[in-house]
């Protein structure tokens, strides 16, 4: 709706409702978009303050039109929505936790929404109550997806510039940039807390202090900016706030796919730098290189090379080293603070129940803005004699990411080389992802304590038996997997982290729900000890000693961020085809043989005909168990299908069995593999099936389509699953909607007694 504003302030429910040019918009999708045309968007130069013309908006082929903006569901739009979406929370709630922090308990709720977004309450909220469906974002700033820097001055030691750009392919911006200083707060404190705002022509854009990672040489930075209105930044001035520095910066850009080049003007140190970023942290390594800039590098941002040029003094930022164990004054210190919305003369549940839902914070809103800082205690049974603190409170996956890396910072800093670091959880959790992203962010090696498995036991499939691990092979690095903090290994390492939730979780919320369904009750006590045996006995009793608890909200089973794009072909292709479609330097084949089993639940009430929205699949492949729980998503030609198939033991599967799930098909295939790192191509042998399937999955839909067009296959896709593929081709008076299929029985059979055996043999 931003290209709909004729007023200058932001979309941030501070600009006037009179501002929106409704009239254009209900035009657009009441003449046009509703009636599949194209349709001709108002096109606005924020810069000079005006409409400047037109843009033609195509119909896209999904026949899905969304309409965002502070205003989407105003009464004058509402009867043009078949679907009214409300989204309350993110960086909204986290801006008010930061200002209640900063200036105490002297201001109410109401108060400071009033002075921050003066217009919400009136013209915003009260339309969010309509919607359908609402949502309640938690979600602030996230290290899953960081941009890298390295910056340097755009000179050489002799004066020539080390980086010039061609004048017809560079743009040109100018920013002002703000930093505001909490009331009450000297000079001196730490810059980490002061907000910024960047000032882009009429258009202000805030984020929440100074954060950011410094590792070596790169910058690492999150995605923490947010654009705010004109009233917002008066608000924050009324109450307190004092802008303390403010300077011009001057960006002269480059684009090249996943980096970016930009010369940086800042007039108030009259010099000019060189920046390199990208979410790449080895494409920015590799572009530094291939110019010749080896630095010397910059970490210190424009603020601290300001403040440090006006001789301000800055407290240190490492943690301190303590010689003494924590006093309890000392924990409260490190402790998340209240939630804004509760003061201790009011109960808690009575006054949540009290406001609107479009104010109620986020489930953890005390942890929106201050984090725990890392404090370190003696251990005489350290080689540096000083080990972590453990945090009190447990985080989230974002904020765990981010004090992960700040513990590994302070670990280096205050015991030096090497830093060994464990991450442990129960299966499908989130270890590998965490651990995976913070080496991504720190820039070093993951082993997975399945790299440790003894032969034997493998060969017995023994993966959740602690006594399968072959612990004098380990030595050092981040290490991930169910038993890493087991006291065996955890007195090998400086930094211990628990993760529970994740897809783990997911799959006990299926099984309630499909128990539920079926008319039973069952608790998480009962399915914990059927379903995940060893969990209880040998990998939870370790969790309570971590440093750091991460309580992983985030379920990549249900996110469409985590989702691969899929279409689905039975039109035979060359091996030369499919070559010629992936970049041919860095391809790589494989070959795997699969079976996939159907379990359904007894009882639970049937559409009419088996899906996989009924059954929880369990794929054998070279004799590991992965799970599947979610259908996937059908939208034209494409399947939109989660990345995530997490492994599991033969026990869990076994235990899906005992809590009376039933194999009732199945699906043995042989697959071949081509990749290049952006596409997979895969093509699928199902067991009697004359001709195979193609598979192209990626996570950029534009790609998967580029290659289906490269392949000619339009006009050949299907969007049907192979169980339902493989139950068509079953005989007719023997393709039953409920039960087992008589021509499968046999086979499934030998699965089910396979399983069950394994399954004995892991408890064992």
């Amino acid at each position: 709706m931003e290209d709909y504003r004729t007023g200058a302030d932001g979309d941030d429910g501070s600009s006037d409702v009179d501002a929106i040019d409704f009239g254009t918009l209900v035009c657009n999708l009441q003449q046009d978009l509703v009636k599949g045309k194209d349709t001709m968007m108002p096109l606005v130069d924020f810069q000079e303050k005006k409409h400047t013309g037109w843009r033609q908006l195509k119909v896209s082929s999904s026949g899905v039109v969304i309409v965002d903006g502070a205003y989407a569901l105003h009464s004058t739009l509402r009867s043009l929505l078949d679907i009214r979406v409300a989204v309350v929370g993110g960086v909204h709630f986290s801006l008010l936790s930061k200002v209640q922090h900063d200036i105490g308990d002297s201001c109410s709720l109401d108060y400071l929404i009033d002075s921050i977004f003066p217009l919400f309450r009136k013209h915003i909220e009260p339309d969010l109550h309509h919607a359908q469906i609402r949502i309640d974002n938690s979600f602030v700033c996230s290290f899953r997806e960081p941009y890298y820097k390295l910056k340097c001055k755009n000179e050489s030691s002799d004066g020539k510039k080390l980086y010039s750009f061609e004048q017809n392919k560079a743009e040109t911006e100018n920013f002002i940039e703000m930093y505001l200083r909490p009331p009450f707060a000297s000079e001196e404190m730490k810059i980490d807390d002061w907000i910024k705002v960047r000032q882009s022509g009429i258009r202000y854009y805030l984020s929440l202090g100074d954060q950011r990672i410094v590792d070596k040489y790169f910058i690492i930075r999150p995605k923490a900016e947010f654009e705010v209105g004109r009233t917002t930044l008066g608000g924050l001035l009324a109450l307190g706030y004092s802008v303390v520095v403010s300077f011009k910066r001057t960006c002269t850009s480059v684009n090249r796919d996943q980096l970016l080049i930009v010369a940086e003007t800042i007039d108030t140190l009259n010099k000019t730098f060189l920046v390199l970023k990208g979410p790449s942290r080895k494409i920015v390594a590799a572009e530094a290189s291939k110019l010749g800039i080896k630095g010397p590098w910059i970490t210190k941002s424009y603020l601290e090379m300001i403040l440090e040029s006006k001789g301000v003094p800055r407290l240190n930022t490492p943690p301190p080293v303590f010689s003494t164990l924590l006093t309890e004054s000392q924990e409260k210190k490190i402790a998340a603070p209240k939630p804004i919305c509760v003061s201790a003369e009011k109960i808690r549940n009575l006054y949540e129940l009290m406001q609107p839902w479009t104010r109620s914070p986020p489930k953890k809103l005390e942890q929106e803005y201050v984090l725990a800082k890392w404090q370190f205690i003696p251990d005489s049974s350290s080689r540096s004699n000083i080990q972590l603190a453990p945090l009190p409170d447990s985080y989230d996956l974002d904020r765990g990411l981010l004090l992960s890396v700040q513990a590994i910072q302070a670990l280096l800093e205050n015991k030096g080389y090497p830093v060994i670091v464990g991450i442990g959880g129960p299966s499908g959790s989130g270890k590998t992802s965490l651990a995976q992203k913070m080496a991504n962010i720190i820039g070093c090696e993951v082993i997975s304590l399945e790299s440790y498995y003894k032969p034997e036991q493998v060969r017995d499939y023994k993966y959740d038996d602690y006594s399968s691990l072959d612990i004098d092979l380990l030595t050092e690095v981040i290490f991930e997997g169910v038993y890493t903090l087991h006291p065996d290994i955890r007195k090998l390492l400086d930094f211990w982290i628990a993760v529970v939730g994740g897809v783990h979780s997911h799959l006990i919320a299926r099984i309630q729900r499909d128990k539920s369904r079926a008319g039973f009750s069952i608790s998480q006590t009962e399915i914990m000890t059927t379903v995940f045996p060893l969990f209880q006995q040998y990998i939870e009793p370790h969790l309570v000693h971590a440093h750091l608890k991460v309580q992983n909200d985030f379920d990549p089973v249900l996110s469409p961020e985590s989702s691969l794009f899929v279409l689905k072909s039975r039109k035979q292709v060359t091996y030369q085809d499919i070559l010629e479609v992936l970049d041919a330097s860095k391809v790589c084949s494989s070959v795997q043989n699969f079976t996939d089993v159907y379990l359904r639940l007894a009882g639970v009430p049937s559409n009419g005909q088996l899906t996989e929205g009924e059954c929880i699949r369990v794929r054998i492949c070279e004799g590991r168990f992965a799970l599947l729980i979610r259908e996937p998503i059908r939208e034209g030609n494409f399947i939109i299908q989660p990345k995530v198939d997490f492994d599991i033991s033969a026990s869990t599967v076994s235990g899906l069995l005992k809590l009376g799930y039933q194999a009732v098909a199945y699906i043995e295939a042989s697959a071949v593999i081509y990749q290049d790192g952006k596409i997979l191509i895969e093509v699928d042998h199902l067991q009697g099936m004359a001709i195979p399937y193609l598979q192209i999955k990626g996570t950029n839909k534009d790609m998967v389509s580029s290659a289906g067009s490269a392949l000619s296959l339009h006009g050949s896709y299907t969007t049907k699953s192979y169980l339902q593929i493989i139950l068509e081709s079953l005989p007719a008076d023997d393709n039953v909607s409920v039960g087992i299929h008589n021509q499968q029985a046999a086979r499934i059979q030998e699965l089910v007694e396979f399983i069950q055996s394994q399954g004995s043999r892991g408890e064992g």
